[in-house]
């Protein structure tokens, strides 16, 4: 059983409701086991121009699905939840986005599917929940902990604990 930790996220309509169904949807497959969750965060749109913030979690599975199986169903879930993509270059207000952050110790550079996820270490919305996991789990390629990849952040962006409206920092 692989290792697997799962970024969710949503700026239209329910956005928690959303995150609660994706994790809901995902723990109902056959070979996938939820570990643990993070906290919610709000955060403000990244590489986007959107008006609505985020809700962004992080979640840990256990699987016995290929990397590529997963994704697959990840990306059912996100079009069973009215994910739409108009254009896969570019990023628009979403019902849910699924990203596989890390398989394991896995390295994966294929053309729809890239593991570690590209971004995933420039990222205050993915680093801030891993934090709360795995602050000392190492990124495969940088070698360096999730702890050590936050506090290399130049600019992040804002990143709030859910309901609250004080920036998370560490």
């Amino acid at each position: 059983m692989a290792i697997v930790y799962l970024s969710l996220g949503s700026n239209k309509g329910d956005r928690i409701g959303y995150v609660q169904q994706a994790t809901s949807l995902l723990s109902a497959i056959d070979g996938i086991n939820i570990i643990r969750t993070s906290a919610f965060y709000e955060t403000e749109p990244w590489n986007m121009t959107s008006d609505t913030w985020f809700v962004n979690a992080v979640i840990e599975i256990k699987t016995s699905l290929t990397p590529e199986n997963l994704l697959s169903e990840c990306q059912r879930i996100e079009k069973q939840l009215g994910r739409e993509r108009e254009r896969e270059d570019a990023y628009d207000d979403r019902t849910i986005d699924i990203d596989i952050l890390l398989y394991n110790k896995e390295i994966i550079n294929e053309e729809n599917l890239i593991i570690p996820h590209k971004y995933f270490h420039l990222r205050a919305f993915t680093l801030v929940p891993m934090l709360e996991l795995a602050p000392d789990l190492e990124h495969p390629i940088l070698h360096k902990s999730v702890t050590d990849l936050h506090s290399d952040l130049e600019n992040p962006e804002m990143v709030f604990l859910y309901g609250t409206r004080v920036e998370f920092n560490f």
